[in-house]
């Protein structure tokens, strides 16, 4: 998440920001080649009617580490608030390639209870993207903003909504001759979508949430001492 961070704009890096950016390169990088390995031996594939589990572990664990590491490291929670938002923002822009999704639907890869709403929630979510980023490069107080917090809302929901369908194509599938299903998730290269790309994406959005409720006390903190007395 943070291997091409741009320093923000207004304020200092945390102590120790070095330290914790070199350790999250490394831990991106382990996870992204676990994932590969694990997927290369078939690890996440399940059988034709069963939720995927193994997705869905491969998936919350990260999350988990991430929540656990906000909660309990004052030092990584102050890096995650040090983040460029415009640029954590903007990395959003990358799931337009949702499109893809579209296109193994209509090759009969990936069955439409799926693939259409991840595919159009993705491509929305990324086309707004970099208006965003702009919207924060112009005023940065527009982090602060219904309609910004309303986005990374949305841009959770869609992941979060993507998810939960294909668990559920998998578990209503038969395994008939013929049948499309979600099964092509489980394998690579499609598998680091649910369990690396989905949980970045939610991490991205946490962190601009994180950002964005921040400023907001911020400013109900100075508009309180400015009606002050």
């Amino acid at each position: 998440m943070s291997a091409s961070v741009l320093p923000r704009p207004v304020g200092s890096r945390p102590a120790g920001a070095g330290g914790i950016r070199l350790g999250i390169i490394l831990a991106l990088a382990a996870w992204f080649v676990l994932v590969v390995l694990l997927g290369a031996s078939g690890a996440f594939v399940g059988r034709p009617g069963r939720p995927p589990v193994a997705i869905a572990i491969g998936a919350g664990t990260p999350l988990l580490l991430f929540f656990a590491c906000l909660r309990f490291s004052s030092s990584f929670r102050a890096y995650v608030h040090s983040l460029d938002l415009r640029l954590i923002t903007g990395m959003q822009a990358w799931r337009w390639a949702g499109m893809g999704f579209l296109a193994l639907y209509a090759h009969d890869v990936l069955p439409a209870m799926f693939a259409l709403p991840a595919g159009f929630g993705d491509m929305a979510v990324g086309f707004v993207a970099p208006w965003m980023s702009f919207a924060l490069a112009r005023r940065p107080d527009f982090a602060a903003s219904p309609a910004f917090v309303r986005w990374n809302a949305l841009g959770m929901l869609d992941l979060v909504l993507a998810i939960a369908l294909g668990a559920l194509s998998a578990s209503l599938s038969t395994g008939a001759p013929g049948e499309v299903t979600a099964a092509p998730m489980a394998t690579l290269p499609l598998l680091a979508i649910p369990v690396f790309l989905v949980p970045l994406f939610l991490m991205l959005h946490t962190a601009a949430l994180m950002q964005s409720r921040r400023m907001v006390r911020s400013r109900e903190a100075r508009e309180g001492a400015a009606r002050r007395p």
